[in-house]
């Protein structure tokens, strides 16, 4: 989900719900305490130089029930943070304190809540650095339905 998509969905709610990928609701009295861009410089294992940047919120909760953030508060956090950094209409990634680490999560919304989608590692360059694409599975039966008669002589 890009910056202006949230806004726009905030903008339509009057309260603001994150769910985690497992289906829990993050507790209400949760606050965003950073928004702000994050780029990353690095080259891949096939030695290409890549360059990614994404606006990062960071949910943070904790024992504070009286101080819920209300949508137009997070809508009015964001513009302030796009007229200080000149933020471009980016993807956003969500930081949340999990058991025992920091995940990281892409955005998405299903009309209620916004909806904290598990991201995942890749290789970037499969080709370079020598890990075969998966090989097509095919049923024998199929092969041998599809093949001449071995006594036509076109085999």
């Amino acid at each position: 989900m890009k910056l202006s998509e949230i806004k726009k969905h905030l903008k339509g709610l009057s309260k603001i719900g994150f769910q985690l990928p497992n289906g829990e609701l993050v507790a209400s009295h949760f606050h965003v305490t950073e928004v702000g861009k994050v780029t990353k410089d690095f080259i891949d294992c096939g030695g290409k130089v890549r360059s990614e940047a994404v606006i990062n919120f960071q949910l943070w909760e904790e024992n504070d029930y009286d101080h819920r953030l209300h949508p137009e508060k997070l809508v009015g956090i964001i513009e302030m943070s796009e007229k200080i950094f000149k933020f471009d209409d980016l993807e956003i990634e969500v930081e949340y304190q999990g058991k025992e680490t920091i995940g990281k999560y892409d955005l998405d919304f299903d009309g209620t809540n916004f909806l904290l989608i598990s991201k995942l590692t890749a290789c970037l360059a499969e080709d370079a650095c020598g890990i075969s694409q998966e090989k097509p599975k095919i049923k024998i039966a199929e092969v041998q339905q599809s093949c001449c008669d071995p006594s036509a002589g076109c085999c």
